[in-house]
């Protein structure tokens, strides 16, 4: 199973000055993390798209690029790309840039998106958000399986033989579907063939099982390799050296970034019953010490058949050096004890 780490490159915000630390001080914080995660042997990293004020991040691929040249082995993806409110054929240029810069370590993961600012920001409207993502996809597998493309769809002007260049560094990327928990996307991405990401935030993972076992059957009845079927989690972790220290301290960051996220929501404020909970087996979070992720990691990996579990480590935006040390643990500890068991 690969283990990796996501982030979305969340902001943190400074209580006394009642301001978010500067976006250029996080991106730079984020080459930094990327290049230790390489250090250590993480085998992929994956960063959100978001176009919101708590976030630094809106364009995966600015940072994924410069992660390119400081890094050897770790792969490089967007997690994920909102191809909603994206342009299909530019999307597939930048990856596949990165891609050559990197000697075929770049991934593209597409997806809807938690957040609506994209739409408008692009000037596309939500009534169009199923026929937006289903277009958008296609053209962006025709494009990842042709260098010549002719194509019609509602959203984008057409394409008569045009060239769609560079290629790939193998020529095609690797492409997968993030889902929330929606079975049509489930079975879209299984029909497909597609590898699937699950995010799982909250709630009891067992939940989810059904859609692992919809995926797993749509895909084999397909037609589809099971040999090459891969099946993913992404949740939220952070990691200490001391289970209560790590929790007390990340809590309150934690729960002010969901409070931030469920105000526009309608959530109630964010409890540390919750999270006290969610760092239970029967939880999503994977937060504490190396020993308890690595179980739970592999609690998970038992129960859905993961090919790959992922990490997003920066919810609520912790400083710098509590990530570089949570990266740190996972790599030294967790990773060996996922790999070896």
């Amino acid at each position: 199973m690969e283990l990796g780490i996501s982030m979305f490159g969340d902001l943190h915000y400074d209580t006394t000055r009642k301001a978010f630390q500067p976006v250029g001080e996080r991106l730079r914080e984020l080459i930094e993390q990327v290049k230790l995660m390489d250090e250590l042997g993480i085998d992929y990293f994956g960063i959100g798209e978001h176009h919101r004020p708590d976030y630094a991040v809106p364009s995966p691929e600015i940072v994924l690029a410069a992660a390119a040249v400081v890094t050897k082995n770790i792969k490089l993806g967007s997690a994920v790309s909102v191809i909603s409110s994206s342009d299909p054929v530019k999307l597939y240029q930048n990856f596949a840039m990165i891609d050559q810069l990197s000697g075929g370590r770049a991934e593209l993961m597409a997806g809807r998106g938690s957040f609506i600012e994209s739409f408008p920001l692009f000037g596309y409207n939500l009534e169009d958000y199923e026929e937006l993502f289903t277009e958008k996809l296609n053209l962006l597998l025709r494009v990842n399986e042709n260098e010549r493309v002719t194509w019609k769809g509602g959203f984008r002007p057409e394409l008569k033989d045009q060239q769609i260049l560079p290629r790939a560094y193998r020529q095609k990327l690797d492409i997968w579907i993030a889902v929330g928990g929606t079975p049509q996307s489930v079975l879209r991405a299984a029909r497909l063939g597609l590898p699937l990401m699950v995010a799982i935030i909250g709630g009891s993972p067992i939940q989810f099982k059904p859609l692992f076992e919809l995926y797993e059957k749509t895909y084999l009845d397909s037609g589809h390799d099971p040999a090459t079927m891969r099946m993913g989690v992404h949740a939220h972790a952070f990691l200490g050296e001391d289970d209560k220290a790590v929790s007390d301290k990340y809590f309150p960051l934690y729960a002010a970034q969901m409070d931030r996220v469920g105000r526009s929501r309608g959530w109630p404020p964010y409890q540390r019953q919750q999270f006290d909970f969610g760092k239970t087996r029967n939880g999503a979070l994977l937060i504490g010490e190396p020993n308890q992720v690595a179980d739970k990691i592999l609690y998970l990996r038992d129960t859905f058949g993961l090919t790959r579990f992922a990490a997003h480590m920066d919810v609520g935006g912790p400083q710098h050096k509590d990530l570089m040390k949570s990266i740190e643990l996972f790599g030294t500890k967790v990773l060996p004890q996922v790999k070896g068991d």
